[in-house]
């Protein structure tokens, strides 16, 4: 009997899609609504997501724009931008909140693809221990007699190959951003 690799892969494939996510979420200079994601407003006692709460535009490449649909709330999600580590201070006009993205300097540049290097090593470390279960599994069939040692070595090399070929994919989203984050 053979180990079932697909469900090991596909959970391969849902950590590569979160670390894109997460990438998505660093700002490089130019407006993104993306950056937006992580911040939450408590709004009549419930924390929702500021995209869920105002429509964002981006009007030109280094201003965002966050109109409220509820007027009310146009303090709270200042208050929330503020307390959180994007790093911009909003500017409030009473109808709309403006960001203005500054150019990154050299220092925050390097920050940044520290930043970045460090959820790629966790997206790796997280497919390994993806691969170490499916090994285990493995180890767990031989044990019962439904795998033989050709099929062990057999899947574990599949498992080594699924593991490296997502992990190259991480290094090139990282290497994609830190260009990104670089480029001036």
């Amino acid at each position: 009997m053979k180990l079932e690799l697909k469900s090991f892969e596909e959970r391969m494939k849902k950590t590569i899609i979160v670390f894109e996510g997460e990438l998505e979420t660093i700002r490089v200079g130019r407006a993104n609504a993306k950056v937006l994601d992580k911040i939450s407003v408590l709004y009549y006692g419930t924390p929702t997501p500021v995209n869920q709460m105002a429509e964002i535009k981006v009007p030109e490449p280094r201003i965002l724009t966050i109109t409220p649909w509820d007027a009310t709330s146009l303090k709270a999600i200042e208050k929330a931008i503020q307390i959180s580590d994007l790093g911009i201070t909003p500017s409030n006009d009473g109808k709309q909140i403006r960001l203005n993205f500054p150019q990154l300097t050299e220092d925050r540049r390097h920050e940044l693809t520290k930043q970045v290097a460090k959820l790629g090593e966790d997206a790796k470390v997280a497919l390994r221990n993806i691969r170490r279960e499916a090994n285990d599994k493995c180890k767990e069939m031989k044990k019962k007699s439904e795998m033989t040692e050709d099929e062990i070595k057999h899947s574990e090399k599949e498992t080594q190959d699924l593991t490296d070929k997502y992990i190259k994919e991480i290094d090139t989203l990282i290497v994609k951003k830190d260009k990104e984050i670089m480029e001036i």
